[in-house]
């Protein structure tokens, strides 16, 4: 079920199991731009039609009733819902130390430059809600839309062929104070609120991820609006010393696994030791688990373990990987923090399980995926703020250096540009 490559010998082989990049295939790019051509061009008629075309049912009221909320949040487990509570106000207060602050300074010569950062008006939060309900990324998209100060939050998912939405995600909706719902799924929600529609109002980003039509229609519209990133199959990479305990690292594998045939789970290791008694552990358990099927597809397919020289080269192998969700099962993890620089989250040690982070901790388990850690970020109160230059130039500072600027205009051959700071220099 695991292969075992060793390094530096069967690093081309590793390399080729593991490539993963953002693609999308022909059919469901003609299926999404036909979804978006209609949107765009008939509003509601075609969000409905595609609703019950893809969802099954014939929606005649496209928002989730106040009252059904309220009923999804009486009616759940109030121990769940303390949870739940507990841990929106754990994300909550992280996401309260990314807000970041506008900014002024002044220069000699009357010059104040500067920086405003404003909130976005309206986000859309994008929850799945087709084979199974995820009220954590109810929680995960709405804090750091709250905290940014977003004037109009609105909250789409799919319902089902009776027109009902999970009620976990109804209850979480309620704890995060979202009552803008919708029970809209799939690309036509994109679209809805990528261009707007007579009842579905233009948002300014759209967050959250889902099934490739999702992923692939948040691509397409981007320019229309925001998007926080093209989220791909779940993905872990665990590097482990030869003390770590094989049991976690194969649950920590199985837990990313059981998302989906694509998932990918790796481990890498100096230790020979753990890699054989991690792949044998992995495929003793893995008929013992609910969905073991999905996971010993996913990791026959996209996961490995891979035995290294040293620990510096282990580090270097997960740079490469650059994954969603990183765990280092060593003795001190501090230590191998500055050696790694491509990751959407880090788990410190053998008891911060990815599971920690996507439900409670607190940072947003929205997180770069395909190797795009790269360069991507996870969801943070950053994506629903931008930020505005504040130039201030004065009568004093122009007459010093518009000459000079004028000067750099005409290098670029750009003769209006010059002119209207020489017709300034005029009047002086």
């Amino acid at each position: 079920m695991l292969t075992i490559y060793h390094l530096p010998k069967e690093e081309a082989a590793l390399r080729n199991q593991l490539s993963r990049t953002v693609s999308f295939d022909p059919e469901a790019r003609r299926t999404v731009d036909d979804i978006l051509h209609r949107v765009s061009t008939e509003g509601d008629a075609a969000v409905i039609d595609f609703t019950e075309r893809f969802q099954g049912v014939r929606l005649t009221e496209l928002t989730v009733p106040a009252e059904e909320i309220e009923q999804a949040y009486r009616e759940a487990d109030p121990e769940f819902i303390a949870i739940l509570g507990e841990a929106y106000r754990n994300i909550t207060e992280f996401h309260r130390h990314e807000a970041e602050q506008s900014f002024f300074y002044e220069r000699p010569g009357g010059v104040i430059l500067g920086q405003r950062v404003t909130p976005m008006e309206r986000a859309l939060l994008y929850v799945p809600g087709g084979k199974a309900a995820y009220p954590s990324s109810v929680l995960m998209n709405a804090a750091p839309a709250q905290v940014a100060g977003v004037r109009e939050i609105f909250m789409t998912t799919p319902c089902d062929a009776g027109g009902k939405v999970s009620p976990h995600i109804l209850a979480a909706a309620r704890v995060a104070g979202i009552g803008n719902v919708y029970k809209l799924g799939g690309a036509q929600a994109i679209a809805a609120f990528a261009f707007g529609t007579g009842s579905i109002p233009k948002v300014d980003i759209i967050t959250g991820p889902g099934n490739k039509y999702v992923a692939l229609a948040k691509k397409q519209v981007f320019g229309h609006v925001s998007i926080d990133s093209i989220a791909g199959p779940s993905e872990v990479v665990v590097v482990a010393d030869g003390d770590a305990d094989p049991e976690f690292i194969v649950m920590d594998m199985f837990a990313q696994a059981e998302h989906d045939p694509d998932a990918s789970a790796v481990l890498i290791t100096p230790s020979r030791e753990l890699a054989g008694a991690v792949q044998a552990l992995a495929g003793s358990l893995a008929g013992t688990m609910l969905r073991g099927e999905v996971i010993s597809r996913a990791l026959a397919a996209n996961g490995a373990i891979v035995v290294t020289g040293s620990m510096a080269e282990a580090c270097r192998v997960s740079d490469m990987i650059a994954p969603e969700h990183l765990e280092l099962h060593v003795s001190n993890p501090w230590e191998l923090l500055p050696d790694l620089h491509h990751a959407g989250a880090i788990f410190m040690g053998p008891w911060s399980c990815e599971t920690v982070g996507d439900y409670f901790a607190g940072p947003n388990h929205t997180l770069p995926t395909n190797g795009t850690a790269r360069f991507f970020s996870p969801l943070s109160v950053r994506d629903f703020v931008k930020h505005t230059s504040i130039i201030s130039w004065s009568k004093d500072e122009l007459r010093s250096s518009g000459s000079k600027i004028a000067s750099f205009a005409d290098q670029e051959g750009l003769q209006a540009h010059a002119e209207a700071v020489r017709a300034r220099l005029r009047k002086l």
